[in-house]
């Protein structure tokens, strides 16, 4: 894709922490580059400029250095995959003391014992879940990579019905829990599917090109999984392109039947893309033939020089200097 995995962005106005850091005090930290905070976060950006994997994609903003918006895609072989995760984030003014805050761009679905539809986002990294002191945010060694990198590989897993882990000491058949963990992972890839198509619809501010070229090219293999799902040929998640690959699947009649539909659904949707790619890329294939054809007009338009007047602006040149 031709987007860049890190970028500077010039409107900040859809971000969720848009009216943080507003104080006097606030604003110092992140105006004044000689701070700790400010060292700190551009120390970050060198960080996720360098290191960011192929499946996340950070935006900072040109006027507001606490805030960035990092998009993680779902990860193949988990009911997440080729999902787009959005996630909004705000540096305290005394960063890097204290963790980040994370918003999750939820539309409204229960992703994830982690994800809330409200925004939340439970991750003990970020002090916002109990856990043990090497789990939690320590100045020295934490970053912001380290925090999306967590979250596509802890939260975003293969199989998210285990992050609530009261689930897993209420039962003790292991064949019931498998069976419940299956059947959470078909109704969170249809939630899946129905974010992609809010997002396709109303993409997030600065991320419209990106959700244009992921999902006209990402599209038909998205297609192609819902339509393996929906005929009972994959267990949710497992669709690797090759029905084979998922020789004994659990699909259950209820998550094939949405399925079907969830195909129509974004079939469509993602038909108005491409549509709209092919249209814009004939308005520029037109844009550059016409400005050849007008460099070309001017070009045969200009006046011919003659041996005489290339003979007299030779004197003239000679006789000038």
């Amino acid at each position: 894709m031709e987007f860049p995995h890190f970028d500077v962005a010039l409107d900040e106005s859809d971000h969720y922490f848009i009216k943080s850091n507003q104080s006097r005090k606030e604003k110092k930290c992140f105006n004044d580059t000689n701070t700790s905070t400010c060292k700190a976060i551009m120390k970050e950006w060198k960080i996720l400029e360098k290191n960011l994997p192929d499946s996340i994609y950070v935006q900072t903003y040109e006027k507001r250095l606490d805030l960035l918006r990092a998009v993680i895609i779902g990860a193949s072989g988990t009911p997440y995959h080729d999902g787009l995760f959005f996630f909004d984030i705000v540096f305290p003014s005394d960063y890097p003391n204290n963790p980040p805050k994370l918003s999750y761009l939820s539309r409204g679905f229960h992703m994830n014992p982690n994800l809330y539809p409200n925004g939340r986002v439970c991750l003990s990294l970020i002090n916002t879940w109990h856990g043990d002191t090497v789990e939690k945010w320590t100045p020295k060694n934490s970053t912001i990579l380290q925090l999306l990198v967590s979250i596509q590989g802890l939260v975003l897993n293969a199989e998210p019905y285990f992050n609530e882990p009261v689930r897993v000491r209420c039962i003790n058949d292991s064949d019931a829990l498998s069976k419940l963990s299956l059947s959470y992972n078909e109704d969170v890839f249809i939630r899946t599917c129905k974010t992609m198509l809010c997002h396709i619809r109303a993409p997030p501010k600065n991320f419209e090109e990106f959700v244009y070229q992921y999902f006209c090219e990402r599209g038909e293999f998205i297609l192609a999984s819902l339509n393996a799902y929906a005929g009972g040929k994959a267990t949710a998640g497992l669709y690797q392109g090759d029905i084979k690959s998922s020789s004994r699947p659990y699909t259950s009649f209820q998550f094939q039947k949405i399925s079907r539909k969830m195909f129509a659904d974004l079939e469509s949707a993602i038909k108005v893309l491409s549509t709209a790619k092919a249209e814009d890329g004939a308005k520029k294939k037109g844009k550059r033939n016409n400005e050849s054809s007008k460099a070309l007009v001017v070009e045969k338009n200009k006046p011919k020089i003659g041996l005489m007047q290339k003979i007299k602006n030779f004197f003239k040149f000679i006789f000038e200097r």
